[in-house]
């Protein structure tokens, strides 16, 4: 029943969605554009998370649009899933609405605590794959061009086995998002997803044209050279998780080389969304702006 309910969600949601996609996303993405030319290299959204610490204290889901054009003048954002209020349709329609007003673009959902994709019991994945396929929706219904899934994983068993498991759940995820046009991607969060080959395995497991990965800048193994790490990820990007630190006084970025991965994504050929996550010490608001600057040199 849960299964069916989701599906006629799609379905119902098919049709106001495309009407909306010509008058709302379209527009926010027209609006956008027009403040950020052809010219540049990327443009750059907000990933909610970099603002985590004040969520219910300062702000919520639906001020998120305002924030990231009145505070940061930046041109996209990217949402987490757990910060979303009440995902009904008018909540999503006034979501959308303010974006629109804004001049906002909607780049993607973040979803944690959906399920293990790839828990030892088969029952447990697809449980899993079905609690995303809600998010699947609300990024179709929102505008947004692809969702980001959580690979990290304690279950028991190998990398290999883990990621295999994983390959198989991510699958069917996608077969249901290939009906809404919606990507899947998978970021280096933990576990084996933070060893660049295990999240090459599977992608090449998965095999689907709708999955790819959202390399993140800051969430390897020790033991992995990031910026090589960076580089073979790339070919499978399809979107961008620009993490960053502490900031120095003179605008560097002291934890690691952050123009030099910047370098490494333009070289690929990337000209899509750089999401600025912002994970420093101090107040948010100075670092996002300080990741945005070093961000602009790049453009």
């Amino acid at each position: 029943m849960q299964d069916l309910n989701r599906r006629n969600f799609l379905k119902s949601t098919a049709s106001v969605g495309a009407a909306l996609a010509a008058m709302g996303a379209e527009g926010a993405f027209t609006k956008a554009a027009s403040q950020n030319p052809g010219t540049k290299k990327f443009k750059i959204s907000l990933a909610a998370w970099s603002l985590n610490r004040d969520f219910k204290k300062t702000w919520v889901n639906l001020d998120l649009p305002r924030i990231v054009r009145e505070e940061f003048d930046l041109d996209g954002l990217e949402f987490v899933n757990t910060f979303f209020d009440l995902p009904l349709y008018g909540y999503l329609k006034e979501l959308k609405k303010r974006a629109e007003d804004y001049g906002v673009k909607l780049v993607l959902i973040m979803c944690d605590d959906e399920g293990d994709m790839s828990h030892i019991e088969k029952s447990e994945r697809m449980q899993a794959v079905i609690n995303h396929r809600k998010w699947v929706d609300i990024a179709h219904f929102l505008g947004c061009h692809a969702i980001r899934g959580n690979a990290r994983t304690n279950t028991p068993g190998t990398d290999d086995e883990r990621v295999a498991r994983a390959a198989e759940s991510y699958r069917a995820l996608c077969e249901y998002a290939d009906q809404a046009g919606i990507s899947v991607t998978v970021e280096n969060h933990g576990g084996f997803s933070s060893l660049p080959d295990k999240l090459i395995s599977l992608v090449k497991q998965v095999n689907h044209p709708r999955f790819g990965l959202l390399p993140d800048f800051g969430n390897f193994a020790r033991e992995v050279d990031r910026y090589e790490a960076l580089k073979s990820l790339m070919p499978y990007a399809k979107a961008m998780s620009v993490k960053c630190l502490d900031f120095l006084p003179d605008g560097s970025h002291p934890a690691y080389d952050l123009d030099r991965m910047v370098e490494i994504v333009l070289a690929a050929g990337y000209n899509g969304y750089m999401g600025i996550e912002y994970s420093g010490k101090p107040a948010p608001h100075e670092g996002v702006l300080a990741c945005k600057a070093l961000l602009q040199r790049h453009q």
